[in-house]
């Protein structure tokens, strides 16, 4: 379904009983709303909570967002960087964050629990820090209090694909950072791999996000000042964004609470979904008078 937020069109979904306690999710870089695993979505939503998911801006079927004199092409990016110049941006994490709570209030919810992953996990920094009246608990997944290094660029950034190299690059990042503890088999990744190419694939879209994530601020200092319940989860063998980001994160937020997840990389998959449901139910419970 598609509604307006922050002056944009985003394509999103609900999960669970209208009247529960909202919990948002936000995806990470170039990924869709159809990358959450069912069991994850109807774990949360059989705990009562009403689940709202979307694509983020750029990606999914979720409004493009290019701006004049921003290139979203790979060898442009790449090409500006050897240069020593950093790339200008579209937007930024703030605009994403902004987003969410533009989603929020469509859709009537004052207050939301939120739960960002990579990216998203960014993201939900920035709705940490910004919007702090809007949140009623912040849980940052496989993310860092900043991702500036130039050396991650030919790593991240999507060139123009086939549907195949697609699929054999999303079965090779799962091979990279997957959560092996909690692995799919190559069947399922290869099937997920296809479905997202045949709902949407935008190399130049992705590569914006991306931008994004380089040109924010860092937000080490601001996270020194948050006072939300903030729960910071990353896996133990993450090799894209390692355990000790989220070590840093955690120490960066006062009161934040860290749990390092053996076997879990830098993917959700089904059989890791119990495992994080049970621990983000059991925070967000903690909190409840």
């Amino acid at each position: 379904m598609q509604i307006k937020a922050n002056g944009i069109s985003l394509e999103y979904e609900e999960f669970g009983p209208k009247d529960g306690v909202p919990l948002v999710l936000i995806r990470g870089l170039g990924t869709q709303m159809i990358h959450w695993p069912r069991a994850f979505l109807d774990g949360f939503a059989a705990r009562g909570y009403r689940v709202v998911i979307f694509d983020n801006r750029d990606a999914g079927l979720s409004a493009r967002c290019p701006a004049p004199g921003v290139s979203g092409k790979a060898e442009d990016i790449l090409a500006t960087f050897n240069e020593g110049r950093v790339p200008k941006a579209s937007y930024k994490l703030d605009d994403m964050a902004l987003d969410v709570i533009g989603l929020m209030d469509a859709l009537g919810i004052a207050r939301a629990h939120i739960f960002g992953i990579s990216m998203g996990g960014g993201i939900a920094q920035m709705l940490a820090i910004n919007h702090a009246d809007r949140l009623l608990s912040d849980t940052m997944v496989m993310t860092s209090a900043g991702l500036r290094d130039p050396s991650l660029l030919p790593q991240l950034l999507v060139h123009p694909e086939t549907r195949e190299e697609a699929e054999e690059s999303w079965l090779q990042g799962h091979a990279d950072c997957g959560s092996h503890g909690f692995a799919m088999t190559e069947a399922e990744i290869r099937a997920e791999a296809v479905s997202a190419w045949q709902r949407a694939h935008d190399d130049e879209g992705v590569n914006r996000q991306l931008l994004a994530i380089f040109s924010s601020e860092p937000r080490i200092e601001a996270l020194n000042e948050v006072t939300l319940p903030c729960l910071v989860i990353h896996g133990a063998i993450d090799t894209l964004i390692p355990p000790e980001a989220g070590e840093h994160l955690a120490a960066l937020i006062p009161g934040a609470r860290l749990e390092i997840v053996e076997g879990m990389g830098h993917f959700i998959t089904p059989k890791l979904s119990p495992v994080l449901v049970e621990m983000v139910d059991g925070f967000i419970r903690g909190l409840r008078p």
